[in-house]
C-alpha cells in the first residue's frame, strides 16, 4: 500500500506541475522520440500495444520507458518498475483533497499534443529517488508517457532548498540538524543536499550525504585536487551574510567530480549551504 501511495502521489505531481525550465536537449529528444514511436504503435495496434509496452524490448531505452494510464487513473502498461502496479486504480489511495486534482488532470481534453511535467520517481539503474521529466499525450481514454531522469538540479532549486533549511533551523535548530543528518525532511533532493557549518567552532554541524564529516574542521576541507575549499568560504562568510562559491566536488548522483556552485547563507552562528552541479 505504501508503494502504491507513493506512485499515486508522484503520478499526480507528474501530471499537474508543468516545468518550464530548459531541458537537456539530448535526453529530451530521446524521450520524445520514444513517446512518438509508442504513439504510432498504439495508433496501429490499440490496446494490444500494452503487452509490448510492458516488456523489455523496443519500448525501453536505458532508463526511459513507456507507461500508460487511463482517464480513470488505472495503470495499464509500464516498461519500468511500476509494472507491478498494472491494473491498479492509483487515484483511490489519494486523500480527498488530492484525488480531485488528480482526476481533473486526467480529464484534460484530447488534441493538445505532447505535454510536459515533472515528478520524482525511483531510477531503477541506481535505486535512488530522482527528479524526472515526462512527456505525455492523451489518445482517446489513454494517456501515454515517457520520462527521463535529470541528474543535475538547477541553481534556483539549490537556492530554494538552502532557504528552506534556513527557515527550518530558525524554527527548530536541533530537529533540523537531526533531519539533515538522517537524510529526512526533504533536505536531500537528487544531487542537492544541505550542509551546515557552525561558525563558532568552524566544524560541520550537519551534512546531507557524508556523515563522516560531522564535527570535522571545515576550514581544512579541500577539493579532490587539494585546493582549499573551507578556508575561503569561511573568509567570505566572515565578510557578508550571504554569498556564492564555486569549487570541485563529487556529484552524489553521477558519481563524478564536477563543478559545484554553492549558495551560502548565514543564520545565527550557522552557515547553511546548498550547491548545484555542472559538468
Amino acid at each position: 500500500m505504501k508503494r502504491l501511495l507513493r506512485f499515486s502521489w508522484l503520478l499526480l505531481l507528474g501530471f499537474s506541475q508543468v516545468h518550464a525550465a530548459a531541458l537537456p536537449e539530448e535526453e529530451a529528444q530521446a524521450a520524445k522520440a520514444l513517446l512518438g514511436k509508442a504513439l504510432a504503435y498504439y495508433q496501429s495496434n490499440g490496446d494490444k500495444a500494452f503487452a509490448a509496452f510492458s516488456r523489455q524490448g523496443e519500448f525501453v531505452d536505458h532508463d526511459r520507458y513507456v507507461f500508460v494510464v487511463d482517464t480513470q487513473g488505472v495503470l495499464l502498461a509500464s516498461g519500468g518498475p511500476s509494472s507491478a502496479l498494472i491494473g491498479r486504480d492509483v487515484s483511490e489511495v489519494l486523500g480527498a483533497d488530492l484525488r480531485q486534482s488528480f482526476k481533473d488532470a486526467l480529464k484534460a481534453p484530447e488534441g493538445q499534443g505532447i505535454q510536459q511535467a515533472d515528478y520524482r520517481w525511483q531510477n531503477w539503474n541506481d535505486g535512488k529517488i530522482e527528479h524526472k521529466h515526462v512527456f505525455y499525450q492523451r489518445v482517446g481514454e489513454r494517456i501515454l508517457a515517457v520520462g527521463y531522469y535529470l541528474p543535475r538540479a538547477t541553481p534556483e532549486q539549490a537556492r530554494a532548498l538552502r532557504d528552506q533549511a534556513v527557515k527550518a533551523l530558525v524554527k527548530d535548530e536541533a530537529g533540523t540538524l537531526k533531519a539533515i543528518n538522517s537524510l529526512q525532511g526533504g533536505f536531500l533532493q537528487d544531487d542537492l543536499y544541505v550542509f551546515v557549518v557552525d561558525l563558532d567552532t568552524r566544524r560541520y554541524a550537519a551534512h546531507g550525504t557524508n556523515l563522516r564529516l560531522i564535527n570535522t574542521d571545515f576550514s581544512k576541507i579541500k577539493d579532490p585536487d587539494g585546493k582549499p575549499v573551507g578556508a575561503p568560504i569561511l573568509k567570505l562568510m566572515a565578510e557578508q551574510d550571504q554569498g556564492e562559491y564555486t569549487y570541485r566536488w563529487k556529484n552524489p548522483v553521477t558519481g563524478k567530480v564536477e563543478n559545484k556552485h554553492a549558495y551560502l547563507r548565514k543564520t545565527g552562528h550557522f552557515m547553511v549551504a546548498v550547491g548545484s552541479y555542472s559538468p
